[in-house]
């Protein structure tokens, strides 16, 4: 008697009429997209035809459709095939068009945060009418357009997007799904909880200008996008508009207050925030159904600065800058090469490297432990802690001042001086004297007040010249050189406390006045006759600089930084990967102290 079989009975459903490339549900003709070279379109409405996709369940899996048995097979392993991507994209892609949320979401990786995703994007988003058509796959991701409509009360606009999905395999048991992530169904979706909300917009739009009352727009000033949005988010009500209709990103954390907001972490460094889960991004405003009535904001940014500042980081890649009045504190410009993307300017958490040292200096002065023109050791190398610290190029300094080791930028000349010193001694001078990491800023919108955290041997060494756990950005170390500038922390600000009555944070304590002169000496020297003579040439007798560059894990080059002040203005700069400050951020504080007279 022969083997038996057990045959396992396959079913299809008709698609529909495809004729000549166009592929038709019912009486509607589709137009075509391209997944990885087959034509593939997914329309939906309500009411639409669900269809079946030949070549598998939408799964990814070989299950039998209707239930029947299958021959037990080994799970699959590895990167899901290019069929397996098309099969698994386009499963999802028509679930998601067709208002299904939970059949959507059962072909995702994480069930339950996509159905609540998909479900609050039909009934928070009110987006109706949804076409979704899918690009060419690049191995498990798949590009997409999504065309669809936002209507609300009586009232109702089409919006368009372009977004992606990646396709996984579940180890468990092989099974192809689309890898879960809030920027699936918008870009603008960055994390959990983020949504898609349509209806009177909880802040009223505003008319935000400049110190001379001209208007600011992203559109003139590309890295001012977030800040704008953050200003808006803030100072929308007590600007005295009146809040139109708007379909609108609404953050997860879009409930804590507005003081925890104002601190975050860049997600480029490899240190920590203490309000790592405190609000970094404000809402944003996608589409404008019915516009409401902006009131007018008056900032402190300076137009011309500002744009200088765009024209300045639009030249170079990852560059940022900030730009202060050190009598005031005021902020007069501040832009990013990427002014779409994370404001680096403001939020940034990188490390500073040698400019740190001017804070580290000035606690060796007051410390009684260096003076200006009092001999310095710096000798090639010095070990602390079990590290063997270098200068760059291995120089030395032989029977040279403290003068000639700032100006030089000497690293062994501060590591010396590390068993002189407490664990919280350099977190004390940059709280108490600078205002640094103190998380007490309010500048009117997100920021990072930097940080200095209590450290012990050798990373507590490494603080000193700008590495170890120190983070900043550069706003904090255009602050830093206002410091120096002025001889007194000035908390930065660009809308002013009258508005709102807020209190800006100040420093403990101030330094003395020799301390302040010597700093200002020293910084002064560096630009004249040290490693910022070049960007710092020609501008004058009351000016002064320092250099920096800090190296950071798996990076081939360091982040070059550069702060410095002239008259009553003050700046600072990083370009990431950008190797020497001098050569890299120099140049670009350089063109913003000249841009401001």
């Amino acid at each position: 008697m022969g083997k038996r079989r057990r045959a396992t009975e396959r079913k299809s459903v008709g698609v529909g009429n495809v004729r000549n490339g166009n592929m038709r549900i019912g009486n509607t003709k589709l137009h075509p997209g391209v997944l990885g070279g087959v034509a593939a379109v997914v329309l939906c409405g309500v009411g639409a035809t669900a269809f079946a996709l030949s070549g598998g369940s939408g799964s990814g899996s070989g299950s039998g459709g209707d239930g029947s048995t299958v021959d037990e097979k080994p799970v699959a392993s590895g990167p899901p095939t290019a069929a397996e991507v098309r099969t698994t994209a386009r499963a999802f892609l028509t679930a998601w068009a067709e208002g299904d949320a939970a059949r959507a979401a059962a072909l995702t990786d994480d069930r339950a945060a996509a159905e609540k995703a998909l479900t609050s994007y039909r009934e928070d988003g009110h987006l109706t009418k949804t076409v979704l058509t899918p690009g060419k796959r690049s191995g498990a991701e798949v590009p997409f357009k999504a065309t669809t409509t936002v209507s609300y009360k009586g009232k109702s606009k089409p919006l368009a997007y372009e977004s992606e999905l990646t396709v996984v395999r579940r180890k468990s048991d092989g099974r192809t799904l689309v890898g879960w992530r809030p920027s699936v169904l918008h870009p603008e979706l960055k994390q959990r909880g983020d949504r898609l909300v349509t209806g009177e917009a909880g802040d009223p739009p505003i008319k935000a200008v400049d110190r001379d009352g001209a208007e600011l727009t992203p559109a003139k000033y590309p890295s001012l996008g977030t800040v704008l949005d953050g200003l808006r988010e803030k100072y929308g009500k007590k600007a005295g508009g009146k809040a139109g209709v708007e379909l609108r990103v609404v953050r997860a954390d879009s409930s804590k207050s507005s003081k925890s907001s104002e601190s975050s972490e860049s997600s480029e460094s490899s240190g920590s925030s203490k309000k790592a889960d405190a609000k970094s991004t404000p809402d944003k405003t996608l589409l404008t159904l019915s516009p409401g009535t902006p009131g007018t904001l008056k900032t402190t940014f300076s137009g011309s600065l500002q744009a200088a500042a765009e024209r300045e980081t639009a030249k170079r890649q990852r560059a940022s800058v900030v730009v202060l009045k050190p009598s005031t504190g005021e902020i007069l410009a501040a832009a990013n090469s990427n002014p779409t993307g994370f404001n680096t300017a403001f939020q940034g958490s990188l490390a500073p490297g040698s400019t740190m040292k001017v804070v580290s200096s000035s606690m060796l002065l007051e410390k009684k432990l260096a003076g200006v023109d009092k001999k310095h050791p710096c000798p090639k190398y010095e070990t602390y802690g079990g590290w063997k610290f270098q200068n760059d190029d291995k120089f030395q300094i032989k029977n040279g001042t403290f003068r000639a080791s700032f100006a030089r930028s000497c690293n062994t000349a501060f590591i010396s001086q590390a068993k002189k010193l407490d664990d919280d001694s350099l977190t004390k001078q940059a709280q108490e004297v600078f205002g640094l990491g103190r998380d007490d800023w309010s500048i009117g919108v997100p920021s990072f007040d930097g940080a200095v955290p209590v450290q012990s041997d050798a990373q507590m060494a490494a603080s000193l010249i700008g590495q170890g756990g120190v983070r900043m950005n550069p706003l904090n170390m255009a602050s830093v050189a206002a410091t120096v500038k002025s001889g007194t922390f000035k908390q930065p600000y660009l809308v002013s406390p009258d508005i709102d009555d807020r209190t800006l944070a100040t420093a403990p304590r101030k330094m003395s006045g020799a301390t302040a002169a010597a700093l200002r000496e020293l910084m002064h020297y560096t630009a004249v006759a040290g490693t910022a003579v070049k960007p710092m040439q020609g501008l004058g007798s009351d000016m002064g600089a320092k250099t920096g560059s800090a190296e950071v894990d798996n990076q081939k080059k360091p982040n070059g930084w550069f702060t410095a002040y002239r008259g009553d203005l003050a700046s600072a700069a990083v370009v990431q990967q950008g190797g020497h400050g001098g050569d890299s951020a120099g140049p670009v504080v350089r063109a913003m102290l000249r841009a401001g007279g």
